[in-house]
């Protein structure tokens, strides 16, 4: 069965009656190596095709559906077509001359990589793959197209580029299917496509998905050549998060993923998506500051810093006294408690209007108290009525308990129906979610929920195989500090970039000995020892990040060293707290993780036993 990107079966996709019937016949008759776009602009033109099929070994397809009756149909020839229509006369396209154009721009783009051009041989600078164009008649049969026609038709619409009503139909062999639509190729390469050139096209293709902003043009000459992956110079969401972010509707909608399946991710297309559609300002909430200071940097980074905010929760409700001129009730409480407090009885009375933004999205939702969420859905315009919440129960670290203790209907988020499950890591390699599970899966044991409900999903493993972790006990702190400060300059000779590594720490009294460690030695980085520095964490910024574990939520580098573990107390209490707090710090790590102690615990010595 092939992907079709959005689901043709959401409610929310916009598909004419002929669309969705040919959509059905592609996602049925295909493979599941063929992939699908329905309707989703491509370039920097932004051209909508109807339809747009990859395939590994036959090319990219790009076909125009058309669900005209031969009865409207006045008159045609090879640039336009006449409809009649309930206003009058109507001049549209030749649709073959439509997926044409269409097909030529994409093509001259992609042609632009030296990676994706045929380095020699007797297609020597075309593209590495075939590509070809077509239209689609849903309501037309293939006689009566040929009557309509008469002798000029092959020069209109010539017959190897046409689908008709009776060459789609359910009963349809899905070889003669496929034949139909690979005639519309006038060549095939023995060559099939890798995966790193397939995702390399949909970068191109579909630049809103790319991660990061690398200029995929500025190809160096050993990547032309094919001497350095082209996996390595482009990475691109896959495709069930990208099907899942095309295919959100208007209303409420919750995603339950696992450390590492790309919620944050997902939450930036959706961003992305809402600035180029609202009106209203966008709101994106958090609980970790120093995510918080990721997700500008990629709104940033994505040009919408503009019309999206970005806040962790608390201070959106500092920023919200301040703008309505409310002052802080009183009370023996903590001020960040007497904020979301003052701002929930401002918001009852009136003073604080309600419906402020056009959509709201909700990072570390499973962080986040019953109150909260109740104000927070409250601030959604009812017109546009669009929330986003994601959530891993598995990273709860801020209660006492591991789960929600309240459903979402009764914070006033509707979920039933709208909610999907990722399970699959792609953050960190085979070896060290591995390892972190093993860790902690006595505290992660994996637990159902209905729609109303949050469950707790195991991860599964979605990523490449790489070197196992490693655990290094120390004599003391500082062989500790002097261990960790060698393996960063090690590292950094090797040509890994200071802003690639990062030191998740659990005191802040040995994050401040490392700094001032690295500091004597002159190794860049910032240490995360209160707010003020984590509202000024910049990813871009080349120096190693010093961080607590929970601050380090949200966050992945390469190469992550997980210290200080021997200072840990066994206190029973706290020890499922702990042990998730440690899951966490690890699933960081995108390929290579060190974790070291200089002390004696019990989570030390069960290191030892799964090191």
């Amino acid at each position: 069965m092939a992907t079709i990107i959005p689901n043709i079966h959401a409610s929310t996709t916009k598909m004419t009656t002929g669309e969705r019937r040919f959509g059905q016949r592609l996602e049925k008759l295909l493979e599941d190596d063929y992939l699908c776009w329905f309707d989703v602009p491509v370039g920097q033109a932004r051209r909508y095709p109807d339809f747009i099929i990859l395939h590994p070994g036959r090319g990219l397809l790009f076909l125009e559906v058309k669900d005209w009756k031969l009865s409207t149909i006045q008159s045609m020839n090879h640039q336009t077509f006449t409809l009649l229509t309930a206003s009058g006369a109507v001049n549209k396209p030749n649709p073959i001359e439509q997926a044409r154009q269409c097909a030529y721009q994409v093509v001259n783009t992609l042609k632009h990589d030296k990676t994706l051009v045929q380095p020699k041989g007797k297609h020597q600078g075309n593209l590495v793959c075939p590509y070809g164009y077509g239209v689609v008649f849903t309501n037309i049969s293939r006689k009566q197209l040929q009557t309509a026609l008469g002798e000029e038709g092959e020069s209109i619409l010539p017959a190897h580029l046409v689908i008709c009503q009776d060459e789609m139909l359910e009963k349809t062999d899905p070889e003669e299917f496929q034949q139909r639509l690979w005639a519309m190729f006038n060549y095939q390469f023995s060559q099939k496509l890798s995966l790193p050139q397939i995702d390399r096209i949909r970068a191109h293709l579909f630049p809103e998905i790319r991660i990061g902003t690398a200029d995929l043009f500025a190809v160096t000459d050993a990547a032309a050549s094919g001497a350095m992956d082209v996996v390595d110079i482009v990475k691109v969401m896959d495709m069930q998060q990208e099907q899942l972010a095309r295919s959100f509707g208007e209303g409420h909608r919750v995603v339950h993923g696992v450390a590492g399946s790309g919620k944050t991710l997902i939450l930036g297309f959706r961003c992305w998506y809402l600035a180029r559609t609202q009106s209203k300002p966008i709101l994106v909430l958090c609980y970790n500051i120093s995510l918080a200071a990721k997700l500008r940097a990629f709104m940033r980074e994505k040009g919408i810093e503009q019309q999206v905010q970005v806040y962790h929760f608390h201070d959106w409700c500092g920023q919200q006294l301040r703008s309505y001129h409310i002052d802080l009730i009183d009370g023996a409480e903590p001020v960040w408690e007497r904020q979301v407090l003052s701002v929930i009885q401002s918001v009852d009375q009136g003073h604080i209007p309600r419906a402020q933004y056009g959509a709201v999205l909700i990072d570390e939702g499973h962080d986040f108290e019953a109150e909260w969420l109740k104000l927070v859905v409250q601030m959604i315009d009812p017109e546009t009525n669009s929330l986003l919440l994601l959530y891993d129960d598995a990273q709860s670290i801020y209660k006492k308990k591991s789960n929600l203790n309240f459903t979402l209907s009764s914070v006033g988020i509707q979920a039933r129906g709208r909610t999907s499950i990722l399970k699959l890591n792609y953050r960190n390699t085979r070896e060290i979610l591995q390892f972190a599970f093993n860790f902690a899966k006595d505290f992660l044991q994996e637990k159902d929920a209905d729609e109303d409900s949050v469950p707790l999903v195991k991860p599964e493993v979605g990523g490449k195989s790489g070197m196992a972790p490693e655990f290094r006990k120390l004599n003391n702190r500082p062989e500790e500090l002097t261990f960790i400060r060698r393996c960063l300059q090690k590292w950094h000779s090797d040509g890994v970039a200071w802003n690639e590594m990062a030191v998740i720490y659990c005191h802040h009294h040995f994050g401040e000995a490392l700094a001032r460690e690295l500091n004597l030695y002159a190794i860049p980085n910032l240490c995360m020892r209160d707010n003020k520095t984590r509202r000024q964490y910049d990813p871009s910024d080349d120096q190693v990040l010093l961080v607590t574990r929970p601050s380090s939520k949200g966050l992945e580098f390469p190469r992550v060293i997980v210290a200080e573990l021997g200072a840990l107390q066994d206190d029973e209490e706290k020890r499922a707290e702990e042990v998730r707090l440690l899951y966490v710090a690890m699933t960081r790590a995108q390929e290579t993780l060190l974790l070291t102690a200089s002390g004696e615990n019990s989570y030390v010595r069960r290191l030892g036993v799964i090191n």
